[in-house]
């Protein structure tokens, strides 16, 4: 059961409220009992004239030493209360919690240095009832932190999930924190690192790394911490750190277990994830000296299959623009080398028909009208104007027939 730092009220349900009052008629039979009423009780540090406002106990005392001190127990009932009255050890629960052990498991620490007058204590309804009590520090008491309580319990019966009867020690108590002289070690150390990478179906954001681990006190003084996560890929590519939630108060030789996550880690294939715990001192103590962080390393794969889907993908779609473009040039090729040879056969047919039709005719010289010559018959030369002309007339042939007959 925890106990709370302040004062503690208990609330113990026997059953539901009683009805009013009714006379009962004088038969043989015995009346039929009422239902118990709810009771409530609390502890807390006191003195001899009643509750002074301290939270908790908390000493400081040398080995040997004694002390007497007192203890208020508030009956808030309506009815008288009997409530087993002890002192026992704490311990720190996994999850951070501030517990003592049970009722029926005896206190080898501070539980055992503290003495009552008696083991039982009856207190009138809404009273209260300051109780005095003995603190003995052995000689060997070592230095440091030393946690307990002190604890008003009521064992009660109840019925579990198959309605059976179970015996219940409802406790209520006020926390001691005793320091015994001497050196103080503070320290912590960070075990069993586990680190697991969750990957994101977006290739474009990272994953979550969550780290849980378990910081243990291995001093002498009670301590709260920060913890703190960092990761990084190959030759520290990619590093990210993060911090945690602040740690509760871990006693002396306790341990818990804490969780720390970072998101947008990126995949890079193995990271090393490294956990850190920076002690602190709980409430207004002053650690002298001041301790070290310790730190915890591991790796983890984080392989990094949607951006590897995602390459693969872009190099799907760069083949097949590659492929098409590649594809196109081809038909461009083709469509341009077809072209090519019509045209060449087109000129080849062109030529053809040339040659198997007329020659082109060549055009006669101006003024000049041939004949066909032959061999056996000089051709004859045309009359000319000149031959009719007179005497004295230069009848020479002009240029131009002599063009004609070099021509021949």
């Amino acid at each position: 059961m925890r106990l709370l730092a302040a004062i503690a009220t208990g609330i113990v349900l026997f059953g539901a409220a009683p009805a009013p009052p009714t006379p009962s008629p004088p038969t043989p039979s015995p009346p039929a009992p009422s239902a118990p009423s709810a009771v409530t009780w609390g502890v807390s540090p006191s003195s001899a004239k009643g509750p002074n406002g301290r939270p908790a106990f908390t000493y400081k005392l040398d080995p040997g030493a004694t002390l007497t001190d007192y203890v208020a127990v508030t009956n808030h009932s309506s009815r008288p209360l009997t409530l087993n009255l002890y002192a026992s050890d704490a311990f720190t629960t996994a999850q951070g919690g501030f517990d003592l052990l049970a009722g029926g498991q005896k206190p080898t620490d501070v539980g055992a240095w503290v003495r009552f007058t008696g083991a039982t204590v009856t207190i009138p309804s809404t009273s209260r009832l300051d109780i005095p009590f003995t603190l003995t520090v052995p000689n060997n008491a070592t230095p440091g932190d030393h946690a307990g309580g002190i604890v008003a319990s009521l064992a009660a019966t109840a019925a579990d999930a198959q309605g059976n009867q179970v015996a219940v020690d409802h406790r209520v108590g006020a926390r001691i924190y005793l320091r015994v002289s001497g050196e103080l070690r503070p320290a912590l150390a960070v075990e069993d690192l586990r680190v697991r990478h969750t990957g994101s179906l977006n290739p474009l954001a990272g994953g979550t790394l969550t780290a849980t681990f378990t910081v243990r006190n291995t001093g002498n003084v009670r301590l709260t911490g920060q913890p703190a996560l960092a990761a990084s890929g190959p030759f520290g590519l990619g590093r990210r750190s993060t911090d945690g939630a602040a740690l509760a108060e871990i006693l002396p030789g306790g341990e818990l277990t804490t969780t720390v996550r970072m998101t947008g880690v990126p995949p890079l294939f193995q990271l090393t994830a490294s956990a850190a715990v920076a002690p602190a001192a709980v409430g207004d103590q002053v650690l002298d000296p001041q301790p070290h962080s310790r730190t915890a390393r591991t790796t983890v794969w984080a392989m990094p299959w949607p951006q590897m889907g995602l390459l693969v993908l872009l190099a799907l779609v760069g083949w097949a623009l590659i492929a098409a473009r590649r594809r196109r040039a081809r038909q461009i090729a083709r469509t341009v080398a077809a072209a090519r040879e019509e045209g060449r056969s087109e000129s080849s047919r062109e030529t053809e028909r040339t040659l198997d039709g007329r020659e082109a005719p060549v055009p006669a010289a101006i003024g000049v009208s041939r004949q066909p010559s032959s061999d056996s018959e000089p051709p004859q030369r045309p009359a000319s104007d000149a031959d009719d002309r007179g005497p004295g007339h230069n009848n020479r042939q002009p240029d131009i027939d002599r063009t004609v007959q070099d021509e021949r």
